[in-house]
């Protein structure tokens, strides 16, 4: 079992999270929570930080984190490293962070962060050392410009698409584009990949990468039949986007992810016009009229989300309990024995 890598993480929860998690949270959230989007870091490596911790991210870290979101839940995690061009040797310490963090318990899996220029063979070899259960890609590795309108094998190519199939791995993916999962390129690149190489599994983040709720009830009806594609929450606050994925695809391809560090700022991504925005604790929108507004964390504001999809979809327990433990591990081999308590 791997060490601490920080004496102890401060609470981040303030007296408003802790009245969200109670009043919208708290009766709706089960027992068992698997993160099936989160990242783990070594400072030196990363550009971003939660507000007010510092040091190295790693296991032990990430369940008192969660304590915030989940309280005492049970919990599993599925871990992404972090990779960025600037910095190109952090990436091979980053995977090699995530592999010995996965070894704090069975319940625990992590993604191998990869480039597009890559050797498949090589990065096998790599994954299977480490103990690791699939991939993690990044549109910043693109070699076109602007990054965030790379066609998906600009950053994910085929050949990794193929020895993920030869291994049974999964491969979280964050497609771009300005209308994601409704602009045809990611359309052609999904479907190909899911119906050629079956033993894969392919992840599409951000529910689908649905911040802008359109996309998804445009696009999603050409995604339909393809067994091997789920679907993960991350920090996704457009109640929306969830719900067209229940109900195009089925609440069965669909699983919640945090997306720690986003889900510790405070704020919430919103929909507009044909886009989206974030807006955080310093953006100047947080006065309206007679009152001030106490942003909560994204990660509340991104779990009342999923209760209001669940609620309008009129989800059974037992259908909410897959999409936030049962539909990850069953794709990633774990169970509810293998759980460890948030904030242990």
């Amino acid at each position: 079992m791997p060490e601490p890598s920080n004496a102890c993480v401060p609470p981040v929860s303030r007296a408003v999270d802790l009245e969200f998690f109670q009043r919208e949270v708290n009766d709706f959230l089960p027992d068992y929570v698997y993160d099936a989007h989160c990242h783990i870091w070594l400072e030196q490596e990363v550009p971003f930080r939660v507000p007010g911790v510092s040091g190295d991210i790693g296991t032990h870290e990430y369940l008192s984190l969660m304590s915030d979101l989940h309280r005492r839940r049970k919990t599993g995690a599925l871990f992404l490293g972090f990779a960025s061009p600037q910095l190109p040797d952090g990436r091979h310490r980053m995977n090699e962070f995530v592999g010995k963090q996965t070894a704090y318990g069975p319940a625990f899996r992590g993604e191998f962060f990869v480039r597009p220029d890559d050797d498949p063979e090589w990065v096998r070899q790599e994954v299977r050392r480490l103990g690791l259960h699939g991939l993690k890609c990044y549109h910043t590795f693109a070699a076109v410009t602007p990054t965030w309108e790379a066609e998906i094998p600009a950053f994910l190519p085929e050949s990794l698409i193929k020895v993920a199939h030869e291994e049974g791995w999964v491969i979280t993916l964050h497609m771009v584009k300005s209308r994601a999962v409704a602009d045809p390129s990611n359309i052609h690149w999904i479907r190909r990949y899911c119906q050629m190489y079956p033993n894969m599994r392919l992840i599409l983040a951000h529910s689908a990468r649905g911040f802008q709720p359109a996309h998804n009830l445009e696009g999603l009806e050409q995604l339909k039949g393809l067994d091997n594609l789920y679907f993960d929450t991350s920090a996704n606050c457009e109640q929306m986007a969830h719900q067209a994925i229940i109900r195009i695809i089925g609440h069965d391809k669909l699983m919640y992810g945090s997306d720690l560090p986003v889900s510790h700022m405070r704020g919430r991504s919103l929909a507009a016009a044909d886009s989206f925005l974030w807006i955080y604790e310093n953006t100047p929108v947080w006065g309206e009229k007679h009152q001030k507004i106490e942003p909560v964390l994204v990660g509340l504001e991104h779990l009342r989300s999923l209760k209001w999809a669940c609620w309008s979809e009129r989800l059974s327990d037992a259908a909410v309990e897959d999409i936030f433990w049962n539909n990850a591990a069953k794709l990633l081999g774990v169970t509810k024995t293998q759980a460890v308590t948030c904030g242990e």
